[in-house]
């Protein structure tokens, strides 16, 4: 099998699909890899080596998407500028692709939509179920210990105040209030790269383990009103809440997001759009100079001011919506993903072929189409199909 690592094209994206270590263990366990020139060099992973790790380097991109069977990216499918055309359509039936296509949010759902009809097979890497078996292919979990720790540091940078208290000749400046919203695993890291920062942490979560786990980082801990028996969905995720239930928990949280900092958002429901948790008239009364990080922009995001892909000043607000946090803290996060990738490649090949076994959870749950057809619950849901 014919593996295909291009270069990403999203502004300010330097990770790699993989590293030349990965690509090493491919080429070990019989793969072919076609890798684009300089596609590593913004984490820190150079052509030379790959080619001694035994990959092939290809200048124009065309050639790789013409020529890999599986086609192996770190962020979805976007417009090539410099070629002029978009990367779905540099693909054909019957090509694999795995990446990140967060395929309900609705900025996506036209390149879904475009990537059955070419008879692509895509998986998503934010579809794979968080069980125990499927840790080693988790590339969400990775992503989220780094957008969670780097996140916290845009934010920091972004502040006009110190994070930690500090006593000075002239009198006591007090610390930065940081709230987060979703304590998954990005979320827990945010709260303890903020608290080693010396802010005074709050947090908020549905599920009722996960605020017991933000407790057990020193955050005070803010009641939603949600009841646990909604809160909680299959796997110990997060549901999805009715307008009215959410309602009450915005109402819940409004005061003391107001007195915040920092608000970092990451409440996420796996497959399917982010619950809007931070009104326009909320951020309205927030603090002036304050900041949003809401890493949940890919799947729409947590406050409904958020700029997909960018940083505003809204209403003295800074609300900052990058979409590839990640991206920023490249040579880690590259070296963490693409472990995660060769895991789940060899997960699906079986004997140089793919084999897509669609009763296994993993399988299900990520896979976005296949033979021409939209198969992703979350996305058809989003779309109402």
């Amino acid at each position: 099998m014919i593996i295909g690592i291009p270069k990403e094209i999203m502004h300010d994206e330097n990770r790699v699909a993989c590293t030349p270590e990965t690509v090493g263990k491919f080429v070990k366990d019989g793969f072919s890899v076609l890798v684009e020139k300089s596609a590593g060099n913004g984490a820190l992973y150079h052509d030379e080596d790959y080619a001694k790790a035994g990959a092939t380097i290809v200048e124009n991109p065309q050639e790789i998407y013409d020529k890999a069977e599986m086609i192996l990216k770190v962020k979805e499918p976007l417009f090539n500028e410099k070629l002029g055309k978009h990367e779905v359509d540099m693909m054909h039936k019957g090509q694999y692709l795995i990446t990140f296509i967060h395929p309900a949010s609705p900025v996506n759902h036209e390149m879904v939509k475009n990537l059955s009809k070419k008879g692509v097979t895509a998986i998503t890497l934010d579809g794979i179920p968080r069980i125990s078996r499927a840790q080693n292919l988790d590339a969400l979990t990775s992503m989220s210990t780094c957008a969670g720790y780097k996140g916290i540091l845009m934010a920091a940078d972004t502040l006009t105040t110190f994070i930690p208290q500090m006593f000075t000749a002239v009198g006591k400046i007090e610390p930065a209030k940081v709230m987060v919203i979703g304590v998954g695993v990005a979320g827990l890291q945010a709260l303890a790269t903020a608290k080693r920062l010396g802010a005074v942490t709050y947090a908020a979560d549905i599920r009722p383990a996960a605020a017991e786990q933000a407790g057990s980082l020193g955050a005070k801990v803010v009641k939603t009103t949600v009841p646990a028996e909604l809160a909680i969905a299959e796997g110990g995720y997060a549901n999805r809440l009715s307008e009215d239930v959410l309602k009450r928990e915005r109402e819940a949280l409004t005061e003391t997001i107001q007195q915040m900092d920092i608000v970092f958002c990451s409440a996420l429901i796996p497959g399917k759009v982010a619950p809007v948790i931070i009104t326009e008239d909320m951020v309205k009364g927030m603090k002036r100079g304050s900041v949003i990080v809401d890493i949940s922009i890919d799947q729409g995001g947590n406050c409904e001011l958020t700029p997909a892909g960018g940083t505003i000043e809204k209403h003295g607000v800074t609300l900052m919506g990058v979409k590839n946090i990640p991206g920023l803290l490249p040579t880690s996060s590259t070296w963490m993903f693409s472990n995660n990738m060769y895991n789940l490649v060899k997960y699906i090949v079986k004997d140089g072929k793919a084999v897509l076994d669609r009763t296994d959870e993993v399988i299900a749950k990520s896979l976005v189409c296949i033979d021409g057809e939209l198969v992703h619950a979350g996305a058809r849901e989003a779309m109402g199909l």
